[in-house]
């Protein structure tokens, strides 16, 4: 079994991270968006505001306006789920503040053979593995360092990146056929 900790024991990664933050992310939906107000009022309708103020993307801008440089490709099924809508709905604010966001379909991602599960990869050096249960709950992180994990991340990254298409140009798509 795989040592977990605590999410909020790897916050300070995204602050002290050198060039590169990247992340995958798998899941057909998080508790933590379903729980919120914004998820219940996308479901209702309602397109969420960007949020520009909120510390995720206050930390985003001032870290590339450092140089550094976040990325992530989101794995979506065909049709997305409520939970991928929102994630691409709420991608706006995120990108404005730096963060370049990807989309890829899940089939794809199956051709890629790209891992099953959510990360977080730090300067091609640490890989953070989240360990979510069935109710889409994140019941802690895994920190690796082994060099073949990270190069199997560092491959999956380049692989997806590659082949992802930015998330505006797809929930344009999602939204024209909603």
């Amino acid at each position: 079994m795989p040592s977990l900790v605590p999410f909020d024991e790897i916050i300070h990664l995204f602050s002290e991270f050198e060039y590169t933050a990247f992340r995958l992310e798998t899941r057909r939906g998080y508790a933590t968006d379903r729980q919120g107000q914004r998820f219940q009022a996308f479901i209702q309708g309602i397109l969420p505001r960007p949020e520009p103020n909120h510390p995720w993307n206050v930390n985003v801008r001032e870290r590339s306006a450092q140089g550094a440089r976040f990325s992530r490709v989101r794995i979506i099924d065909e049709p997305p789920t409520d939970g991928q809508r929102f994630l691409m709905a709420t991608a706006a604010g995120n990108v404005a503040a730096g963060e370049d966001i990807r989309v890829l379909t899940r089939s794809q991602a199956q051709r890629l053979e790209l891992p099953e599960f959510d990360l977080w990869l730090f300067d091609s050096r640490v890989l953070v593995r989240f360990h979510i249960d069935d109710s889409d709950t994140t019941t802690g992180v895994e920190v690796v360092e082994d060099p073949a994990d990270v190069l199997a991340a560092c491959r999956a990254r380049d692989a997806a990146l590659r082949r992802a298409a930015p998330t505006a140009e797809v929930w344009a798509q999602v939204r024209s056929s909603v």
